[in-house]
């Protein structure tokens, strides 16, 4: 696997998902917005600029992905909650990233909507129940019904899969 693509590796997870795995990855999603603005704390917009991989986005694009995909995916768990397994409406996010505002935009917008976001998002995901775990919502790209429980964790592993991004990048061009 590319190590710099990937530098987390992919996420799965397979059984059952137990309380205590929620527990961690909903602690993830919400220490993601603080640990994100600690890593690029300090960067020029030379740095912010540069791409974490060759042919990949730069780290202002990264971290304004990172606000639209989790804005994205906050809708999808509302709709998922309020409506019966209803499919959901897929983005282009490379398409996203090179919009002007993912190009160029100060990473402050985003790193405050993450922050607004995720504290929205863990008062939501603190509140589920059980039964409310298992709701779902079909993603018409790959025809699949994606469960909320489940889908907890790809976010938790989504955040820091960005952030290792990040903090590779500083780490390999030694900033």
């Amino acid at each position: 696997m590319d190590q710099v693509r990937f530098p987390i590796g992919l996420f799965t997870h397979e059984g059952d998902i137990t309380q205590e795995q929620l527990r961690q990855w909903v602690a993830e999603i919400g220490s993601m917005p603080g640990r994100l603005r600690e890593a690029v704390d300090g960067l020029t917009d030379e740095q912010l600029d540069t791409p974490y991989r060759q042919g990949g986005w730069t780290v202002r694009q990264v971290v304004h992905h990172l606000a639209d995909s989790h804005l994205n995916s906050y809708t999808r768990f509302k709709l998922a909650l309020t409506e019966e397994e209803p499919t959901i409406k897929p983005y282009y996010e490379d398409r996203w990233a090179e919009l002007a505002d993912g190009r160029t935009a100060p990473i402050e917008l985003s790193l405050t909507l993450l922050d607004a976001l995720h504290s929205r998002w863990l008062i939501l995901l603190r509140s589920l129940q059980r039964e409310q775990l298992s709701h779902s919502f079909i993603h018409p790209e790959s025809g699949g019904s994606i469960r909320l429980d489940w889908n907890i964790g790809n976010y938790a592993w989504h955040g820091n899969h960005h952030i290792a991004h990040i903090t590779r990048l500083i780490d390999r061009m030694g900033w």
